[in-house]
């Protein structure tokens, strides 16, 4: 089959610089909503998903699978499970067990102020920092038991709405009309632990007037998950359950689905408004070259060859596009934080992000140029000659 010159196609895209303008930036909207949408999505799976260690098995509140904030057991769970479960990891002869209390509290900025939004705070023992390897120190210290004091994760000020310089080492917040000295700073990157504020256990047992706990995390060595499950069905009266990390935070994921799919939908609905943008500019950009279409066939060209030369065209501008608009979201989006629920995440804009989105530019190309191009094709030579 006798083809069009590729040059053809590229100076064509230079014959009508308004019309190259609409469809690369029509391009890099589509580009940029595709990337932004999938980075939502792997940005809130990677953190939920992350956040869990296949060694970890959480001990709760028969009936609070789904919460932890809801669970609340007695403190003695954790030297119970250290002495009925054989095989847990240690050090040093101290177990990886780590009570912990979670709990969403209201943070104000100033004594007397309103709270700003709420935060997810985690009571813990030097324990949880062997129990939770994810997390790693970055500046300043951990929080000394039985002081006001807090260590602040590294997207807390996203979560709390506040700037970094707030929530620095030596700055303080108020809970419960109580001042809390941040001492120390942590990263506990692609989890939501990541924007949590961890105090120590004893505070937040105080501010949130309970002697119980929300639950027990344990690292197993030996041990096998049937193996804390037997202790868990054992003990009836202490009214546990036990359930993996990694499964816990996999039915998190799982009930954000909705909100994923919502993400999802929108990006669809502007999508396709872009590609009837899209297909609007073809249509009239090749309504006008129709005299140059017939033009060609009496050249002695097959349509499929102008076909495949307006897909060349088509996919020239849209692939311009896309490299601009994953561009724009490199610069722009990567590192932005989103706040939720849980607390917050970061885009994830790696290389799949940018290929779905580059994926989405040239199939824009793709699908708007084939309409326009088949409809002028219809015509006759005759017909197409004669064409103003």
């Amino acid at each position: 089959m006798r083809l069009l010159p590729f040059e053809y196609a590229a100076r064509n895209l230079g014959r009508s610089p308004l019309r190259l303008l609409i469809s690369v930036v029509g391009s890099v909207l589509v580009v940029v909503l595709a990337i932004a949408s999938f980075a939502f999505v792997r940005g809130m799976d990677r953190s939920l998903v992350g956040s869990g260690s296949p060694n970890n098995v959480i001990l709760l509140g028969a009936g609070s699978e789904e919460s932890i904030e809801r669970s609340e057991i007695s403190t003695s769970v954790a030297s119970q499970a250290q002495a009925s479960i054989p095989g847990l990891m240690s050090t040093a002869g101290r177990a990886y067990i780590s009570p912990e209390v979670h709990a969403a509290l209201g943070v104000a900025v100033e004594k007397d102020s309103e709270p700003i939004g709420q935060a997810v705070f985690r009571g813990v023992t030097p324990a949880a920092y062997s129990v939770h390897p994810q997390v790693r120190l970055i500046e300043g210290r951990t929080p000394q038991n039985g002081a006001d004091e807090l260590l602040v994760g590294q997207l807390t000020y996203s979560r709390l709405g506040l700037s970094e310089e707030r929530l620095a080492i030596g700055q303080q917040l108020w809970i419960d009309d109580r001042p809390f000295t941040i001492v120390g700073r942590f990263a506990a990157p692609n989890t939501v632990m990541n924007a949590e504020l961890w105090i120590p256990l004893t505070s937040i047992q105080t501010l949130t007037r309970r002697e119980s706990v929300s639950c027990v995390v344990l690292t197993m060595d030996r041990a096998e998950f049937a193996d804390v499950d037997l202790f868990v069905k054992s003990r009836v009266d202490l009214e546990l359950a036990a359930i993996l990390e990694t499964e816990y935070y996999d039915q998190l994921s799982a009930f954000y689905q909705p909100v994923k799919m919502m993400v999802w939908i929108t990006a669809l609905l502007i999508g396709a408004g872009g590609l009837l943008g899209g297909l609007n500019t073809m249509y009239a950009a090749f309504a006008s070259r129709i005299r140059e279409v017939g033009t060609l066939q009496s050249l002695g060209y097959p349509r499929r060859a102008i076909v495949i030369n307006f897909l060349q065209e088509s996919l020239l501008a849209a692939a311009a596009g896309a490299v601009i608009g994953s561009l724009l979201c490199i610069l722009i989006l990567d590192g932005i934080s989103i706040r939720f629920s849980m607390g917050a995440f970061g885009l994830l804009i790696d290389a799949p992000t940018i290929g779905f989105g580059i994926a989405a530019g040239l199939l824009l190309g793709l699908i708007g140029s084939i309409p326009p191009a088949l409809r002028c094709l219809r015509l006759p030579i005759a017909e197409a000659l004669k064409a103003n």
